[in-house]
């Protein structure tokens, strides 16, 4: 499967567009990361419990939308972006989306 934030894919031509296609994931903390986090930011630096949740909640919704396209025939998807918005206060979404087409 082809990905990319562009409009087109470089070097190939578009030959059906398939639709919208989307992937989301909802995440939660947990309590030993929020420890850890809270440890942190007393004293500075990166987050690494909030990254590694945050970068396997983009790798599902991805994974999700991928599927999406896979199902509905495509074998690329322009225009994807990632979007994450706050559920509830301790839980978070990660949504994938794009537009699947063929390109040969």
């Amino acid at each position: 499967m082809i990905i990319v934030t562009t409009d087109f894919v470089p070097g190939k031509e578009i030959k059906e567009l398939k639709g919208f296609v989307r992937g989301s994931t909802v995440q939660s903390k947990h309590i030993g990361k929020d420890i850890m986090a809270g440890l942190k930011t007393i004293v500075g630096g990166e987050l690494k419990e909030y990254t590694e949740m945050m970068e396997e909640a983009r790798q599902k919704a991805i994974g999700r939308m991928v599927e999406d396209a896979k199902q509905k025939g495509a074998n690329a998807i322009i225009c994807i972006r990632l979007e994450t918005s706050a559920v509830m206060q301790n839980a978070s979404e990660i949504i994938a989306y794009g537009t699947a087409v063929v390109v040969e």
